[in-house]
């Protein structure tokens, strides 16, 4: 039996459902939207899992689900190493967002990240503290900043609004996902003109040790390539 865990709510469950069916699988969930449990119409020996998004990575990469559906973003953030045990598959074409680092607007002299590394060194010079950037993605900020050889910062958690901690004087600047930029706008912030430090999208991943026949099968009836 094939596991495929997808998305238990929201906009990305309801295009991940929409993905399935244009390839004739039906999913749906057993119940109300309360319940977790699914079913799958089209396909032999394929049990539906509903999970968080963020669940998805870790329940992959420990084989407990053999398919997920989840962002680039989350499989990448979450699980070091991730490529030792989990195959990206497919992009799926929705979920779109791109990882971002942003200041605030009124830095008019700050449109690079060579402006920001030069603002963060002064700014450790005057404050006695290095500049701060709010983040829940800490892993590929850090690889991403490390990598542009920006060392005067610090990361600063935050699992919430992020785009209001620069308001809120908890940060100076944020790194965080973004698809259309208008709450970033809505806060005063805006994006460095650099390549993004990820771009993200729902993205079909599989365990690399789920094999057989079945999976096979499933795979080649979504037109999927392993």
């Amino acid at each position: 039996m094939i596991r495929l865990g997808v998305p238990s709510k929201g906009r990305l469950m309801e295009q991940t459902f929409d993905w399935f069916a244009d390839r004739g699988v039906r999913l749906s969930r057993s119940g109300s939207d309360r319940e977790y449990a699914g079913r799958v119409e089209g396909a032999e020996d394929v049990s539906l899992v509903l999970l968080s998004a963020g669940e998805i990575p870790r329940e992959l990469r420990a084989g407990r689900i053999e398919l997920g559906v989840t962002g680039t973003d989350l499989v990448r953030e979450k699980l070091a190493g991730w490529r030792s045990d989990i195959i990206e598959l497919a992009g799926m074409g929705f979920g779109h967002a791109d990882l971002i680092l942003a200041v605030p607007e009124c830095w008019r002299d700050c449109d690079t990240l060579d402006d920001l590394t030069s603002i963060a060194r002064d700014f450790r010079a005057t404050h006695g503290f290095r500049l701060r950037i709010a983040t829940k993605y800490h892993r590929l900020v850090r690889a991403w900043l490390a990598s542009h050889e920006v060392a005067d910062y610090q990361l600063v958690d935050s699992q919430g609004a992020t785009e209001g901690t620069v308001a809120n004087q908890t940060a100076e600047a944020i790194a965080d996902i973004t698809s259309s930029g208008e709450t970033l706008r809505a806060n005063n912030l805006k994006i460095l003109s650099e390549e993004p430090i990820l771009r993200s999208q729902a993205t079909l991943f599989a365990n690399r040790a789920a094999t057989g026949p079945e999976l096979d099968r499933f795979l080649s009836l979504l037109g999927v390539n392993a």
